[in-house]
């Protein structure tokens, strides 16, 4: 390690040139690592947007080589790159070698751009300064321009060559520098939404994507919304709607302060409420906004303040009735707005959130107008509208009833071996060592807690069938005393919601709370054992999903035979194995026996079969495919009856045994 230098005038320096970037991109990027190098491939793409949105160019070509190299076209002015005489140096050293040097400083004052997503003159250069390389090739007026750079530094000179004057556009391709970014290699997924937003946003705009796959083909899609978001919306809601997509659009000026200039606004939002779908988008020049700002609390204030005036002016309220919240708008709400303005302050450089305060003033206005317009003009939809805002938060205050209820009834005092029947505890309190064994029926505890190791392993006995969790209401779920008694051993509460809102469930569940490193089911290896297992994992896949996730529930496997030769005694799991250990045995004479029930089997057997770590063997429970475990789920156990019928039909004779020939 080199020696500490002493800290004194001389200690102070500042980074030039490339280094600025190089050295430290997340300043301008976010991040050094695959966020950043996103972020860099977006400041390329915006420039050629940024032509679109002026006018020229209906169409973006994006690239994506397999060694992760990446091209963008645009059929725009051409990027200038020749000499500049008002600067005294090239356009291409300005624009590729400057920070802070770009053509979009003058956009409210008559400048070549108006409403422009790139406004700080810094994408470009960061851009070029964190590449492995990058070329640039410009037409523009009959003349195409070349010029190279590497590792942030010109590797040629400016080329120039005659072209037809019809050509015209910039084509740019670079490498992302491992050496400034820690991953480089987006994935295909992210340019592919990030061109499907960005055809929404600009309407009439065609983007395509071309991906290289590894044996050198390429893959190549497009995206287009002639008429932008309005398309978008029916795209997305079909014709799930309460009320049919509607779109508005408006232009206004104004500024953030007295003191302060005044800018240009164009204001377009388009919405329709839905029960099956959600969504909430905001676009500003272009951008996505992730993160909101301005339109996100104009849409809060304006939407929030006229529906809650409709019920009260239609009487929808009862009696003390508490007002409604934007939670209970957005659960149907399908909106998605795109604002274009002169001057926008972004939250930083990656612009995925704005703040100013007449935007944020004009949009609210706006939003709130329109609404009350359309509740006037169309009564039946409003009323619709409105009603299913109602049941929504209805059903969310009846939810958070539900969850103070179950987090009551879950809770349990310190010493659970009091609080839960016939529950046997371990005596160690790490939370990442405790085992929880979950066995079937009072016969099975005994033999399971004579075989244990006390100090780690907890078993709790259920005694019966448990419910069926995944046709059972909570209320239903929360009186069955089997359902309640293993949520408390559990100690985590339930993620109550479903399919889809376990987000939603931080009230009742506690991961923090969880007192196991694993949940081992153990059941006989007979008809009734795999129906109570199958029970068990239904009710943890409803009520607890995530520790599915995390890989903490696991099936203790129990031998299916016993082999008995001489003084020794063999376990099988299944056929295969009993056939392989009877061809070690050879001539010799065994005794061969069916596996007795757990609770039939003896501590030292127990022991080494199924809860000694050194010999068990324990199936670990995942969900490779969420979407398809949710469809067996309920094929097999749910209340899709006709779905249980087909596939019994086209697999039932695959799990019965063979008839004697």
């Amino acid at each position: 390690m080199a020696k500490k230098k002493e800290y004194n005038e001389q200690s102070i320096s500042s980074l030039k040139g490339a280094e600025r970037v190089r050295k430290r991109p997340a300043v301008i990027f976010g991040s050094d690592g695959l966020e950043g190098c996103e972020h860099s491939f977006f400041e390329i793409l915006s420039n050629a947007i940024d032509e679109h949105r002026e006018g020229y160019g209906k169409q973006i070509n994006v690239t994506v080589y397999k060694d992760r190299s990446i091209t963008v076209e645009d059929f725009g002015r051409g990027v200038p790159l020749d000499w500049n005489e008002k600067e005294g140096r090239f356009n291409w050293e300005l624009v590729y070698c400057e920070l802070y040097a770009g053509g979009k400083y003058e956009n409210t004052s008559g400048g070549a751009y108006e409403y422009s997503l790139g406004l700080n003159g810094l994408g470009a250069c960061a851009t070029q300064y964190s590449s492995e390389y990058m070329e640039v090739t410009a037409y523009s007026k009959g003349t195409k321009y070349f010029i190279s750079f590497k590792k942030g530094e010109p590797a040629s000179e400016l080329i120039k060559e005659p072209c037809p004057k019809t050509k015209t556009g910039t084509v740019i391709r670079w490498k992302p520098d491992l050496e400034v970014f820690t991953d480089i290699n987006i994935s295909k997924e992210y340019y592919a939404t990030t061109l499907k937003k960005q055809a929404v946003a600009n309407e009439g705009l065609l983007l395509c994507l071309s991906w290289q796959n590894g044996d050198g083909t390429f893959e190549k899609s497009e995206y287009l919304y002639p008429n932008g978001i309005i398309d978008y919306i029916f795209e997305t809601v079909g014709v799930n709607y309460l009320n049919e997509p509607v779109f508005y659009s408006t232009e206004r000026s104004g500024r953030d302060r007295e003191d302060k200039e005044e800018y240009k606004l164009k204001i377009n939002f388009a919405f329709c409420f839905s029960n099956e779908v959600q969504l909430i988008e905001y676009y500003h020049n272009a951008s996505f906004l992730e993160h909101g700002g301005c339109p996100e609390k104009a849409l809060k204030s304006a939407f929030t303040g006229v529906i809650d005036k409709y019920l009260k002016t239609n009487g929808k309220y009862k009696a003390k009735e508490a007002k409604i919240t934007f939670n209970d708008i957005e659960d149907c709400l399908v909106f998605v707005s795109n604002s274009f303005s002169t001057q926008t302050s972004y939250a930083n450089q990656t612009k995925k959130a704005i703040n100013n305060p007449f935007i944020t003033e004009a949009m609210t206005d706006f939003f709130k107008h329109c609404l009350e317009v359309y509740f006037l003009e169309n009564p039946q939809p409003a009323d619709r509208i409105c009603n299913q805002v109602l049941i929504n938060k209805r059903s969310r205050e009846q939810s958070e009833s539900m969850r103070v209820n179950v987090k009551k009834q879950l809770t349990t005092s310190l010493d659970i071996s009091n609080t839960v029947d016939k529950f046997v505890n371990c005596r160690s309190k790490d939370k990442n060592k405790c085992e929880l064994y979950i066995v079937e029926g009072d016969s099975a505890l005994t033999s399971c807690k004579l075989a244990r190791n006390a100090e780690f392993q907890a078993i709790i006995p259920v005694r019966g069938k448990p419910l069926n969790c995944l046709k059972a209401t909570y209320d239903k779920i929360l009186a069955n005393e089997i359902i309640t008694d293993l949520i408390k051993i559990i100690g985590c509460g339930i993620e109550m919601g479903g399919k889809g809102k376990s987000a939603k469930a931080g009230q009742t569940y506690n991961r923090e709370a969880l007192r196991w490193s694993k949940i081992i089911i153990c059941t006989d290896a007979d008809e009734d054992g795999y129906q109570i297992r199958t029970l068990i994992l239904t009710m943890l896949f409803r009520l607890l999903p995530s520790l599915i996730r995390e890989g903490r529930v696991f099936i203790a496997q129990t031998p299916l035979y016993e082999i008995t030769c001489k003084t020794e005694t063999y376990f099988a799991y299944d056929e295969r194995e009993k056939n392989e250990i009877l061809l070690t045995l050879g001539n010799a004479k065994y005794t061969l026996q069916r596996s007795k029930g757990l609770g039939e089997n003896d501590a030292k057997m127990m022991s080494s079969t199924t809860m000694n770590p050194s010999s068990r063997r324990l199936m670990q429970i995942t969900m490779e495919d969420e979407a398809k475990t949710y469809e067996m789920f309920d094929i097999l156990l749910g209340d899709n009856i006709a779905a249980r019928k087909e596939f019994i039909s086209e697999n039932g004779a695959k799990y019965l045994p063979y008839a004697d020939i």
